[in-house]
């Protein structure tokens, strides 16, 4: 391999694993030792990239607009189209739109032969069924979760039963044909997860959970994986 091409596996390696990441995570996915590591990292802030963390913390690749863009395979443009084509049949209309706008930059700025292969790809997504859409703002929703501030809302459940919640969201997912918000409820003192079709009347507080997000967000994840095969997942 290359020092070139190791490089841009050093980048891919710090952009696709949860940061921070260790240097013997990163010289083991690269194939060098830890010395040959720091001296790749040196390498790459060069280069200008932005890259935080040191030796015994981790490091972190915060996108630097001055780094060229990496090229991509063919397999990963089908995977681009498919991806952004599934949001833009899936999504909520802001969402849909963002694709939509996402797809076109970035067939703009492919070079012509893989922009060809973009506009052409062999692979695309269409759902007859699509999930029913939100009755709060989706895009409201998102600002919230990743600005980490509770939210309150009213909620109808299965039985049709209704409460009004506080909770500090976490993140949304599509789970059995319908979007959902994974939240710890200040009402069960629990993680719920929540069908966008069924909340109404939604109001971010000013209330901000910061920086609990993630670890919740992570002890969520454990709790499923430890739960595997039960209905952890309650709407």
């Amino acid at each position: 391999m290359s020092r070139t091409e190791r490089l841009f596996q050093l980048m891919q390696a710090m952009r696709r694993l949860p940061s921070p990441v260790t240097a013997a995570t990163l010289a083991q996915e690269t194939g060098v030792s830890e010395r040959t590591l720091y001296r790749d990292i040196g390498s790459l802030r060069g280069l200008g990239a932005v890259i935080d963390g040191e030796a015994g913390y981790g490091f972190t690749l915060i996108e630097d607009p001055h780094l060229p863009p990496l090229s991509f395979d063919e397999d990963e443009l089908e995977a681009l189209v498919l991806g952004l084509r599934e949001v833009e049949a899936l999504a909520d209309p802001a969402l849909a739109h963002a694709a939509r706008n996402a797809l076109a930059k970035l067939r703009a700025r492919l070079p012509e032969r893989q922009a060809h292969q973009l506009r052409h790809a062999v692979l695309t997504a269409h759902r007859f069924s699509p999930p029913a859409p939100p009755t709060i703002d989706a895009a409201l929703l998102r600002c919230a979760c990743r600005e980490e501030r509770h939210i309150r809302f009213d909620y109808r459940d299965a039985q049709g039963a209704a409460t009004q919640r506080e909770v500090k969201p976490l993140s949304l997912l599509l789970l059995d044909n319908s979007h959902c918000l994974i939240a710890w409820c200040l009402l069960r003192d629990d993680y719920r997860t929540f069908r966008l079709d069924r909340m109404a009347g939604m109001e971010v507080l000013e209330l901000s959970f910061r920086p609990e997000r993630v670890p919740l967000l992570r002890g969520f994840m454990d709790r499923m994986q430890a739960e595997r095969g039960n209905c952890a997942i309650r709407l």
